[in-house]
C-alpha cells in the first residue's frame, strides 16, 4: 500500500527510537535528540500536520499511545524488552521495531516518515520499503565522528559506520542541521543532492530573558553547564578552566535524578577532579533537571558553558542565547553556525581550559558587554532558530520529496 499525496495536511511519522519527548533530559541517553523531536512534532502540527512520534516502549506499563499535545501523539513501539538500554545496544531489536511500524503503517500509512538517528534510520527503511513512504532521515550524530573523537572508548557496534553510508544511499533525502555535517557527509559518500540543511530550533516563547531565575551562591558570578553528563561534553575542561576563575562557582546540571547523583560515575569522576584543582567547593550538580526548571536555571547564570569535544548541533547553546545569557562554546559542529563570535558569545578551541577560561573571565569582567552579548544572543535566536521557521523549512524539505517521489517512480517503471 502506497501513501496518498496531499498538497494541503500531510500525515508524518517521525521516528526516535531511542530518544523519546516524553523522557526526562539529563541522562546518558536523553538530551538534545528528545527536544528536537518534540518541538519539531509540536512546529508542525502547528502548521496543520498530523504527527506521530514512534519511540521505543523502554518501561513497562507505558500505554501504547500517548498525546503529547494538539496534533501530536507518541506511539510506543514494542521492541526488545520494555525496560531501558544504552541506546548502543538497541540494533538487534531494531528489526523488531520495523515490523512494528511496517503493521501499523500498513493499515494507515504516512504520507512521509522522518526517522531520528541511524538505528531510528534503519528500521523506518525497513518499513517504508515495503509500502512505498517516502524517507527523510536526520542522523544527529555521525558514527565517523565518534570514533575519531572517542577511539577505543566508543561503544558504537562496529558496523554502525557502514550502515549509515547505506542510510545515506538509500534515504529520500538527508536533513543535515549544520554545515559542518555536510562536510562529514560528504566524507561518508552521502550525495550533495540528497542532503539538506536545516538547523535545529528553540522555543523562543518558553525561553526567553523574562521570567524567574534560580537562586544564586554567595559568589559573585555563576557558570553553567548543562546537558547530558558524559565525558565528551567536556564538563571536566570547565572544571579545570574554575580553577582561573576564582570568584566563580559552576553549576553542572544533567544526569540521573538528584537523588543518585552521588553513585553516578561521571559524576564521581569530575568530583575527583574538582578535588585535585581545589575547586570542589565551587562546584555543584544538580543531577537531571525537569524540562519546565531548566529556563530559570539558564536565566541566573552569567555564562553558559558549552566546552564539548565535539557537538552535532547544541541546543543549550540556542536555549541560552533565547534566554539572553552569553554562550562560551567549543568551536566544534553545530556551535560553529550557532554562536556568533563576538556578537552572541565566545567560540574557543576544544579541550582547553586556559582558553574557555580567558573567554569567560574577559566577559565576566564586562557587565555591558555581558548585556550586549545575550541581547544580540536573543535576536539570533528570534531571527534564525524558532521552531516556526524549523518546522517551515523542514516541511519544505518534505514536500520537495513528495514532488520527486511520482517522477522516480515513474522513471523506474
Amino acid at each position: 500500500m502506497t501513501a496518498t499525496v496531499r498538497h494541503g495536511a500531510l500525515a508524518i511519522a517521525l521516528v526516535s527510537e531511542h530518544a523519546s519527548p516524553l523522557a526526562v533530559l539529563g541522562g546518558v541517553d536523553a538530551g538534545g535528540q528528545n527536544v528536537h523531536v518534540a518541538h519539531l512534532a509540536g512546529a508542525l502540527a502547528d502548521r496543520g500536520h498530523q504527527v506521530t512520534i514512534h519511540t521505543r516502549r523502554d518501561a513497562p506499563g507505558l500505554p501504547d499511545r500517548v498525546p503529547l499535545s494538539p496534533g501530536v501523539e507518541v506511539c510506543h513501539v514494542p521492541a526488545g524488552p520494555a525496560r531501558e538500554i544504552p541506546k548502543d545496544e538497541l540494533l538487534p531489536f531494531m528489526p523488531e521495531f520495523g515490523r512494528h511500524l511496517a503493521r501499523q503503517w500498513e493499515l494507515a500509512p504516512p504520507d512521509l516518515a522522518h526517522s531520528h538517528f541511524w538505528m531510528s534510520g534503519l528500521a523506518t527503511l525497513q518499513a517504508a520499503r515495503e509500502l512505498g513512504v517516502p524517507v527523510t532521515h536526520t542522523y544527529h550524530a555521525l558514527g565517523a565522528v565518534k570514533k575519531r573523537h572517542q577511539g577505543v572508548a566508543d561503544t558504537s557496534p562496529p558496523e554502525r559506520i557502514l550502515l549509515e553510508r547505506e542510510l545515506g544511499e538509500s534515504s529520500d533525502r538527508i536533513i543535515a542541521t549544520c554545515r559542518d555535517e555536510v562536510v562529514e557527509l560528504a566524507a561518508l559518500g552521502v550525495p550533495a543532492g540528497r542532503i539538506s540543511v536545516v538547523p535545529c530550533g528553540v522555543d523562543t516563547e518558553r525561553f526567553t530573558p523574562d521570567g524567574p531565575a534560580a537562586p544564586r551562591g554567595p559568589l559573585p558570578h555563576r557558570l553553567l553547564q548543562i546537558g547530558r553528563l558524559v565525558p565528551r561534553k567536556g564538563a571536566a575542561v570547565s572544571i579545570a578552566a574554575l580553577a582561573l576563575l576564582p570568584d566563580a562557582e559552576l553549576v553542572i546540571a544533567g544526569g540521573p535524578p538528584p537523588g543518585r547523583i552521588g553513585a553516578d560515575p561521571e559524576v564521581r569522576r569530575l568530583r575527583a577532579l574538582a578535588r585535585k584543582a581545589g575547586v570542589a567547593d565551587r562546584v555543584r550538580f544538580t543531577g537531571g533537571v525537569p524540562p519546565e526548571d531548566v529556563p530559570a536555571l539558564l536565566r541566573s547564570a552569567d555564562l553558559v558553558l558549552c566546552p564539548a569535544d565535539y557537538e552535532p548541533f547544541g541546543i543549550v547553546t540556542l536555549e541560552a542565547m533565547a534566554c539572553g545569557t552569553p554562550v562560551v562554546a567549543s568551536a566544534v559542529g553545530g556551535q560553529m553556525d550557532s554562536v556568533a563570535d563576538p556578537g552572541s558569545g565566545r567560540l574557543v578551541p576544544p579541550g582547553d581550559p586556559a582558553a574557555l577560561a580567558a573567554a569567560a573571565s574577559g566577559l565576566l569582567r564586562n557587565p555591558q558587554l555581558r548585556e550586549t552579548c545575550g541581547l544580540a544572543g536573543r535576536r539570533r535566536a528570534l531571527l534564525r532558530y524558532g521552531w516556526n521557521r524549523v518546522a517551515a523549512a523542514t516541511e519544505t524539505v518534505y514536500r520537495d520529496v513528495l514532488a520527486l517521489r511520482p517522477a522516480a517512480v515513474t522513471g523506474a517503471a
